[in-house]
């Protein structure tokens, strides 16, 4: 167990937690979140390809996972879609996204940045990936530490 402070509080974990339970009620879509302080020895993508490999996120039906990466200390932010999203949506498509979370970002407003984050995301993934009435929790919606 770390010593450090946790980057967030309980209750804004529990925020986080909340909207991507909401934004998977638009979509089939499945959502995570990943926070660490650092990514040593790699760059920023690469590590969160890495996580979302160990994450197992590339399991999901329709392939589409989408992870929210964030190291803390290294100030670095990445969205990554699985290859089912990435085949069907247009260049650009997490530009909006990526845009809603830095601005709260800069702001110091982290928790709100991947709340709105989150929340646009579910939107932008029930036109391509629409919930159905069966659909299943296929990754958990916890918020995954590194």
């Amino acid at each position: 167990m770390s010593k450090t402070k946790p980057f967030f509080t309980e209750t804004e974990e529990q925020q986080i937690v909340a909207a991507i339970q909401k934004a998977e009620k638009n979509t089939s879509g499945e959502i995570r979140v990943h926070i660490e302080p650092t990514f040593k020895g790699e760059d920023v993508m690469s590590r969160a390809i890495t996580v979302f490999n160990d994450l197992k996120m590339f399991e999901t039906d329709a392939r589409n996972g989408v992870l929210f990466y964030v190291a803390t200390e290294d100030k670095q932010f990445v969205i990554l879609g699985d290859d089912g999203i990435n085949e069907v949506v247009p260049d650009l498509f997490w530009e909006t996204t990526k845009n809603k979370v830095i601005n709260q970002f800069k702001q110091g407003q982290f928790a709100q940045g991947l709340i709105d984050g989150i929340k646009e995301a579910g939107n932008q993934l029930k036109t391509y990936f629409k919930y159905q009435s069966d659909d299943t929790n296929e990754l958990s919606d916890e918020i995954s530490k590194g």
